[in-house]
């Protein structure tokens, strides 16, 4: 079982760096890039929306989304970020609780994702979101992160359905 858990852990983990590293490293950027380019500091940036580019469809508008999507559940405050680590922990142990490789790749991104976006809860007080899509209607401000996530929840889904297919064919 330990030979097991090790060989599940460690390319979980290179997932979960990776993401969280790329993904702090653009907001960084969108940080730095929206102080300079106003003028102001980074308590200030956390209360507004401030423009660092203009797109006919997409902008690159950073803004400190202190909920979920769509800044659902801002009510609960402080409370967020303890909920979501408490969440993102549980996935990753489930995960190596099941010891199904298949899952390892797309909960290591989803992982990476969450904690990266959980971490600016404990910096920012806040999301860091930048990617503003506006091209018809006004849909949301999101980051990569988001997107990471979305991208394994389709792919988990994909994982699962296959696998019921597989299931029900009796492979």
């Amino acid at each position: 079982m330990k030979k097991n858990w090790l060989s599940l852990l460690w390319p979980m983990a290179l997932a979960i760096v990776g993401i969280f590293i790329i993904d702090q490293g653009i907001k960084e950027w969108a940080v730095l890039t929206a102080m300079q380019r106003h003028g102001v500091s980074v308590e200030s940036l956390r209360e507004g929306l401030y423009t660092l580019a203009e797109g006919s469809c997409i902008n690159l508008d950073l803004v400190f989304n202190k909920g979920v999507a769509f800044s659902m559940f801002a009510f609960l405050k402080e409370w967020l970020k303890w909920i979501q680590l408490l969440l993102v922990t549980g996935v990753v142990v489930y995960t190596v609780y099941l010891g199904k490789r298949v899952y390892i790749m797309p909960v290591g991104i989803l992982v990476g994702a969450g904690f990266s976006n959980v971490y600016d809860r404990f910096i920012h007080g806040g999301v860091v979101d930048y990617v503003h899509w506006h091209c018809g209607f006004d849909f949301a401000i999101f980051n990569f992160a988001d997107v990471m996530i979305d991208l394994a929840v389709v792919w988990l889904l994909w994982i699962n359905w296959k696998m019921g297919k597989e299931e029900k064919a009796g492979v």
